[in-house]
């Protein structure tokens, strides 16, 4: 086992056998980010062929931030969903990445024109061009025709949660040259979340068969699984909501008994723990990463 230690956060991974089948997907090797003050994860491929050597390691740094100066630069696109709670995940990941002096383009689904344009994060998408991004809109089944003469390195799908959306993706990737993907939460419901690693995922969801079909076609890849996410941006107003009842005195109604917990994530922690392995594909690959809060939550808290 190596492990990584910062600040304000912690990694670790294990390495373990990476084929992948829907009853053996728990037991793949495991990458995780526990946050002082923020938790979450995700999925993705990347290029060369290695896994994580079995020694135990531990360095200590001052912050988890990485410059594409001290790695090779690459050209990233984001396949991205056009709603809900996984949307912020491309926009923060852009801005990341550009941060380090990478190269991006975000692949949104659906029309430029279409109302979902005008919520959050997509009307805050001049942010990424401004910051030297692009943007394109289109059907993910069309993705080769919409990019047709563009090459890149890493692509992050945080968009489809079945093998038929996602596949398209993935089979032009591969006739690309292109290794990465984004997977969010496949667990089977449990009675006391929030979730820990190695509990068994749920093998009927959309997204196992996504994650086997990766690992099938993929010499590299990396899988990450992201909890409740929050963040500037987020296209659902979940925290507004929260907030809007507190200021103005209002009670705030919480389901059940409010003693089940949960677990919060911040999209930022996603963004850096992304960025992270595409400057690191080595020790991504092959593994699943899962990242989590160090402090359980509950609903009353």
């Amino acid at each position: 086992m190596a492990t990584l230690l910062t600040s304000s956060s912690s990694l670790l991974f294990t390495s373990q056998s990476s084929k992948l089948s829907s009853s053996s997907i728990s037991s793949l090797p495991r990458f995780s980010l526990s946050s002082f003050s923020h938790s979450l994860t995700s999925s993705l491929f990347n290029s060369p062929s290695f896994l994580p050597t079995v020694s135990r390691k531990s360095v200590s740094v001052s912050a988890f931030t990485v410059k594409a100066s001290a790695a090779e630069k690459k050209k990233v696109l984001i396949v991205n969903t056009n709603s809900g709670g996984h949307a912020v995940i491309g926009f923060y990941f852009a801005k990341e990445l550009l941060g380090s002096g990478h190269e991006v383009n975000i692949f949104t689904v659906g029309e430029e024109s279409s109302d979902k344009m005008k919520k959050p994060p997509f009307n805050r998408f001049s942010e990424i061009v401004s910051a030297g991004g692009a943007t394109v809109w289109g059907d993910p089944a069309d993705i080769g025709k919409v990019l047709e003469g563009k090459a890149f390195d890493v692509v992050l799908d945080n968009n489809g949660k079945d093998l038929d959306t996602v596949r398209p993706v993935a089979d032009w990737a591969k006739s690309s040259g292109v290794k990465q993907f984004l997977s969010a939460g496949i667990y089977k419901p449990t009675d006391e979340p929030p979730h820990v690693e190695g509990e068994v995922v749920k093998a009927d969801a959309g997204h196992v068969g996504v994650e086997k079909y990766m690992s099938e076609i993929f010499e590299n890849w990396a899988v990450f699984r992201p909890q409740y996410m929050i963040g500037s941006g987020n296209n659902k107003d979940c925290e507004e909501w929260f907030f809007d009842r507190i200021v103005r005195g209002r009670p705030v109604p919480i389901p059940g008994s409010g003693m089940q917990l949960t677990n919060i994530a911040h999209v930022r922690d996603l963004s850096s723990m992304l960025t992270f392995a595409v400057e690191n594909p080595a020790a991504a690959s092959g593994n699943i990463f899962n990242c989590i809060e160090q402090k359980k939550q509950l609903l009353t808290d």
